[in-house]
């Protein structure tokens, strides 16, 4: 499939994509929820990392997290006492994490924050302009809470799998995905760091996405792994150097449709489905 073809094929999903619905059934519903841009920061920080699994499960799951923290997450998470306040989550468990993950999180959180005016500040002083990507900058801003969480406490295996980091080879889909929230300032993502620009961006990776990379030979890589998301960067690059992961949204919903299949030949024939079709 020539460029030229692929690329009508995916502005046409992506323009045909509603937003606005999906909106919520992603977990970027939370954030949109709060009009501070504290608020809204720490609670897209929050909802990303515990966005695995089904999403109704995990929906469930931060729903009492923030009924807990009331209406404003960040003044919560600025005057939490651990010793008073972690009874409120005894007993709030999600898959792999346990309420003292929710605990440890809110910690850290605390600590950075009486530091940075705002996570986007600890992000910025470890990016660097020259940097092809933002991946030393996620590797740093990863190396930095895992620092404080040993200093606050005892991580265990859960609170690790909350923070994985590109240096490892991992794809950090959910890392990724809250850093399209904070840098892309289009459709439902909310554009609150300003001075990253959104072709530094790594799309987030998971099975789905890397199933159609390779259907549409945006790679040729068969792990989900980091290495696999830049190439699929890269190559969405031919298609919008600026914004590159403006194609995310639609195309992960896409593989979730199971429209896009390796074993079939509709990429190749450019039959790919809009969302207006698919409710036909």
């Amino acid at each position: 499939m020539s460029d030229l073809i692929l690329k009508e094929a995916l502005d046409r999903l992506y323009s045909s994509f509603d937003f606005e619905s999906r909106k919520f059934n992603d977990p970027v519903e939370f954030p949109h929820r709060y009009k501070s841009k504290k608020d809204k920061e720490v609670v897209a920080f929050i909802s990303a990392l515990f966005a695995y699994g089904k999403v109704g499960l995990f929906r469930s799951f931060l729903e009492k997290v923030f009924a807990v923290m009331g209406t404003s997450p960040y003044s919560y998470i600025m005057e939490f006492d651990r010793k008073k306040d972690s009874i409120y989550f005894r007993g709030l468990r999600y898959r792999f994490n346990s309420d003292d993950d929710i605990v440890l999180l809110i910690q850290i959180l605390k600590v950075v924050l009486s530091d940075e005016p705002s996570l986007g500040k600890l992000f910025r002083n470890m990016y660097k302009k020259s940097g092809q990507d933002i991946r030393a900058a996620l590797t740093g801003y990863v190396e930095r809470l895992h620092t404080l969480a040993v200093q606050e406490g005892d991580p265990g295996k859960g609170f690790t799998h909350l923070l994985p980091s590109p240096a490892k080879g991992s794809a950090c889909k959910r890392l990724n995905m809250f850093l399209r929230w904070m840098i892309r300032d289009r459709d439902i993502d909310l554009g609150l760091w300003k001075e990253i620009p959104k072709n530094k961006l790594i799309i987030p990776l998971d099975t789905h996405i890397a199933r159609i990379g390779r259907c549409l030979q945006l790679t040729h890589r068969k792990s989900a792994d980091w290495k696999t998301a830049e190439e699929i960067t890269e190559s969405l690059k031919r298609f919008d150097p600026e914004d590159p992961l403006k194609y995310d949204f639609a195309l992960c919903h896409q593989g979730i449709m199971g429209i896009c299949r390796e074993d079939r030949k509709l990429c190749s024939q450019c039959d790919m489905k809009t969302e207006k079709d698919l409710k036909k």
